[in-house]
């Protein structure tokens, strides 16, 4: 829902607004229309269901530090068994309008900011292709900040348990209302994909324990380059996204903390994803690589980098797999008014990381859409690193957690 306000010139994002919400009543007057149909049979060939899940278990060594999936998470697993890191169910609706005309409808229950399971719409537009090799979407996309970030939810997608956190962990946007346009060409003997998407984020993300950061109104914009050719597939991609509402830094602190120290605000301040990933896979072996860089505007949190090598071999139905990642943070600096450098201090250390990930696992697929996965991760990096996880205890947590994930990837 959306409201209109007078004496407001309509801007491109106030247009992709009502775009969405323009798309979500298709789409859903779509569906009730298809209810309608007789059930029987083909009424509507057009429609289609489809879904994934993933019930999984992990837990870590170490009760001094939570292991989450990402950040969006507000806790994670300590030393006992948890299902919440991984465990989600989604479904999807697909109507064909016609042969270039097609709805998605996406929503998927998991583990999120609030600390509950409620479905959430991560998907549902209209896309229109104008050709073979030009297309358009509208309404509410999945983001594609990272090469396979798309698909991070569909574990049976994923080779390994989880995306790689030290990489993907910090993403907080999943999903965007707006619009995207695509095209494909051919380039030798490969196909150069390229994208551009303008949207703003409809998502609460975890800040503190009981306190959420409202995103919504934060404008996204950005885009890739997509090569493939045989077995490789190599992408640059290059997202900048602008705050539109604060931290809620003075609730937390109990006393007009941004007031002091301006400096520290992060409404208005912006953030770019820059990244490449290289993906080979043919034959019996798979191997994936991938850089980011976040760069900060603002100062209250550190900017960072980050990678990850991932290598797989299939086996027949088993497929063992081996991975390192490494995320690093640059150095804090201090601003402000130097009476609140013990809490400028103490809030800018909470988006400080350190630290490398050696992964070993496999996966069994044990029929057609379904795949069972072990996996051990063990963390290892200084007692200041604690962004990528939760509830790290201050003069407890060392840096190390070892973990281990079980789970029952499935699509239908």
């Amino acid at each position: 829902m959306f409201i209109m306000r007078k004496n407001r010139p309509t801007s491109l994002i106030g247009l992709c607004r009502q775009a969405t919400a323009g798309a979500l009543l298709c789409l859903s007057l779509s569906a009730s229309f298809a209810q309608a149909q007789d059930s029987t049979a083909t009424s509507w060939p057009g429609v289609s269901l489809h879904g994934f899940g993933t019930l999984g278990f992990a837990r870590g060594d170490d009760d001094n530090a939570e292991l989450v999936r990402d950040l969006s998470q507000p806790n994670g697993a300590g030393t006992h068994w948890a299902t919440k890191v991984d465990s989600l169910l989604g479904v999807q609706a697909n109507l064909h309008f016609s042969t270039a005309t097609e709805g998605v409808v996406q929503l998927v229950s998991r583990y999120h900011a609030d600390s509950s399971y409620r479905p959430e719409v991560t998907w549902a537009f209209v896309r229109h292709d104008f050709s073979p090799d030009f297309s358009v979407r509208v309404g509410r996309l999945g983001t594609e900040f990272y090469m396979l970030g798309d698909s991070r939810l569909v574990g049976y997608s994923n080779l390994s348990v989880r995306p790689p956190p030290d990489f993907y962990g910090s993403l907080v946007f999943s999903y965007i209302d707006g619009l995207d346009v695509s095209m494909t060409r051919p380039v030798g003997t490969g196909l150069l994909k390229g994208k551009l998407f303008v949207g703003q984020s409809p998502e609460s993300t975890p800040y503190a324990p009981g306190f959420l950061w409202d995103l919504k109104g934060s404008q996204l914009l950005g885009g890739y380059l997509d090569y493939s050719r045989g077995p490789w597939q190599v992408r640059v991609s290059h997202v900048r996204a602008k705050f539109n509402q604060e931290m809620p830094v003075d609730q937390v602190a109990g006393m007009p903390y941004l007031s002091a120290v301006p400096q520290m605000s992060m409404a208005g301040q912006q953030v770019q994803f820059s990244s490449l990933g290289l993906v080979y896979d043919q034959g019996p072996l798979i191997v994936q690589f991938m850089l980011n860089r976040i760069h900060q505007d603002g100062v209250a949190y550190t900017s960072s980098k980050a990678g990850y090598v991932m290598a797989a071999y299939r086996l027949g139905a088993v497929t063992p797999y081996v991975g390192v990642s490494r995320s690093v943070s640059d150095a804090a600096v201090l601003t402000g008014n130097p009476a609140y450098y013990p809490v400028t201090a103490s809030l800018i250390s909470q988006s400080v990381t350190d630290q490398h990930t050696y992964t070993l696992g496999a996966r069994w697929d044990l029929q057609k859409d379904m795949a069972l996965k072990a996996q051990v991760d063990w963390v290892r990096g200084t007692p200041s690193s604690v962004f990528l996880l939760k509830g790290a205890q201050p003069g407890l947590w060392d840096g190390n957690l070892t973990a281990v994930s079980l789970t029952l990837d499935f699509v239908f």
